[in-house]
């Protein structure tokens, strides 16, 4: 009686949550689901092994194995992982300088490639490393994406117009610019009729699997052509996929020249990041929509998997694959079955069809890669970018340009780093808002002075900026103060002492700064001496606890005194107010605080204070 639960309890560990879930309804969803997802991957694999200079039956082992693992492993109940363009493009750049594409030597480089980026992978998510991830900004995948984009558009043109170009993006636009009078006619009027009929499929029947019905036309009409005595010669010099071994995976261990290691290593810790930031995106990208949890650590071991055993297995470098994971989540796919259906109908499909594979066009695969390009473009987000922030729009653009110009794995590299300085720079610069009560309203409102791109910064009726105590500075620090931050800091507080006639005496409200670090104690330390040296003081309002175990620590708090850390405002006001001088409080005329009431004026009787 307790086999079956605790059975079930040991998959549930192994696979996850979605072993439960399982039912008849569910298997019927997922059966479907897969149904479409081979079938969408079946021209798919075939056109991104093209772009990846792989053969083109190692696009269709790449979308069975690693599929089949990363859908059991992983944590996403809907990604499909397989071969991607991205993956496929970065591979390309990356091995061609070592070995010529579609090689055997070059095979061998790329699957050894892709074990090294299934270890590295799963070592990231062994070492429960994922908020890595975290680290790969969403701009900076767009702009890469982008840049893919334009050079998938770019390698894809030479097939579409019958033309042998190859190299850069510069050399192949240069190359096309030279023949453009040898542009052979059949191949342009296949790329066209695939084009049509993907459009025009996605147009009227977004169902349907418009990809694979184009591929399917332009293959038949151009065999049709093919023998027929009047149209032959015309298209006999298109090319061909061509022969398609079975599509069953094969156990090989790569063969490798080990000197070569190295330099492999360094290409698979790019691709590393290349595809985890794929993966997590589109996992992410999947669960906003499906309202599961993804667990960041268990899609990096089931991705590492999944490469470690599809390297073995005639697989190249897969991730999660934006194409078929939206489809399978709308088909309505329930748990990753629908994955691992989808695997085994494309083994079943591709033995039935082989001999139908080897006969479709490389202008067909082209316009389908043309399109994937255009798509991946999205001149939509662009426009979002630049309208809502210049900076992540800076940061994607420069990605774009480092995927165009030089290697792909130092421009996600780039990239990144360019995101991380940028975000060093934002929180090096501290918002410190100068504040104070506004009295010219009888509510006496605490508002924001003055603030370096303060929106909320108030001002009298007629549009002058509201009075300043002329001895107590009411000062709202934002952000954190850490070493980096402690000049910026610094800088902004030794420039508030050194105006002609300073506020002695400063309160901090300490409520929005989350942090600091020693560098940042030593700096309150410093300001604490250059107040009581100047005559005045320091005071903080609500520092975070945070911050006061790190002042308890360095002996921060034992200089400053316990006096002069305040829960409120009225309380840090109604202490500090007898401390200043009263001779300037009586020449005052801001009249800031409720205490301000009691100092008489010069030409005024003192005045009784009245409640705060």
């Amino acid at each position: 009686m307790s086999s079956a639960p605790s059975s079930l309890s040991l998959l549930e560990r192994l696979f996850g949550g979605w072993v439960r879930q399982v039912s008849r309804v569910t298997l019927r969803a997922d059966l479907m689901a897969g149904l479409l997802g081979a079938v969408l991957v079946l021209p798919q694999g075939i056109a991104f092994a093209t772009l990846a200079g792989m053969p083109p039956e190692y696009g269709l082992y790449t979308a069975i194995v690693p599929c089949i693992i990363a859908a059991l492993f992983g944590s996403s109940w809907h990604m499909m992982s397989g071969p991607t363009n991205a993956n496929s493009l970065a591979l390309l750049a990356m091995l061609s300088p070592l070995a010529m594409p579609f090689g055997p030597e070059y095979v061998q480089l790329a699957l050894a490639v892709t074990v090294m980026v299934g270890l590295m992978q799963w070592l990231i998510g062994a070492l429960r490393l994922g908020m890595l991830a975290n680290f790969i900004s969403p701009s900076v995948l767009f702009g890469f994406t982008s840049g893919a984009a334009l050079l998938i558009i770019v390698h894809a043109l030479p097939a579409m117009l019958g033309l042998s170009v190859g190299g850069s993006p510069i050399a192949v636009v240069q190359g096309l610019w030279e023949h453009a009078g040898r542009v052979q006619p059949a191949a342009l009027a296949v790329a066209a009729l695939t084009l049509a009929v993907t459009l025009a499929c996605r147009r009227w029947r977004p169902r349907w699997p418009a990809m694979l019905l184009g591929l399917t036309v332009a293959t038949a009409l151009t065999w049709l052509a093919s023998i027929q005595v009047g149209l032959a010669p015309w298209v006999a010099g298109l090319v061909e996929v061509g022969e398609v071994p079975p599509p069953w995976p094969r156990f090989h261990v790569p063969q490798i020249n080990w000197s070569l290691l190295p330099e492999l290593m360094g290409l698979a810790f790019s691709l590393t990041i290349v595809a985890l930031g794929q993966a997590i995106s589109m996992a992410q990208a999947v669960a906003a929509r499906s309202g599961q949890r993804i667990d960041a650590n268990r899609e990096f071991r089931g991705q590492g998997l999944s490469n470690i055993v599809g390297g073995f297995f005639s697989s190249y470098v897969s991730c999660g694959s934006v194409n078929r994971s939206m489809p399978n989540l709308e088909a309505g796919a329930r748990t990753p079955l629908a994955a691992v259906f989808s695997a085994l109908l494309l083994l079943l499909l591709a033995s039935l069809v082989a001999p139908v594979l080897a006969r479709i066009p490389m202008a067909a695969v082209s316009a389908l890669l043309l399109l994937v390009g255009v798509f991946l473009l999205d001149t939509q987000r662009w426009r979002a970018l630049w309208r809502l922030s210049r900076q992540e729009f800076g940061l994607a653009a420069a990605t774009l340009l480092a995927t165009l110009t030089i290697r792909l794995e130092m421009a996600i590299v780039l990239g990144t780093l360019l995101s991380l300085l940028a975000f060093l720079y934002r929180t090096a610069r501290p918002a410190m808002r100068t504040m104070g009560f506004d009295s010219t309203s009888p509510e006496r409102q605490f508002v924001v002075l003055e603030g370096e791109g303060s929106e909320e910064v108030s001002r009298t009726p007629h549009g002058q900026r509201l009075p300043e105590c002329p001895q107590l500075k009411l000062l709202r620090m934002e952000g954190e103060v850490y070493f980096g931050a402690a000049s910026h800091v610094s800088d902004t507080l030794q420039a508030l002492r050194s105006v002609p006639q300073p506020q002695k005496h400063l309160l901090v409200m300490g409520k929005s700064m989350n942090f600091i670090d020693l560098a940042g104690a030593e700096l309150w330390e410093a300001e604490l001496n250059a107040r009581r040296a100047m005559g005045g003081d320091l005071y903080f309002h609500r520092p975070r606890p945070e911050v006061l175990q790190m002042w308890q620590t360095t002996g921060f708090t034992r200089l400053l005194g316990p006096e002069h850390q305040f829960p409120d405002k009225r309380t840090a006001i109604a202490t500090i107010f007898p401390k200043l001088d009263p001779e300037i409080c009586r020449q005052c005329r801001a009249r800031i605080f409720w205490e301000c009431q009691t100092v008489p004026g010069p030409d005024q009787p003192a005045a009784a204070a009245p409640g705060r």
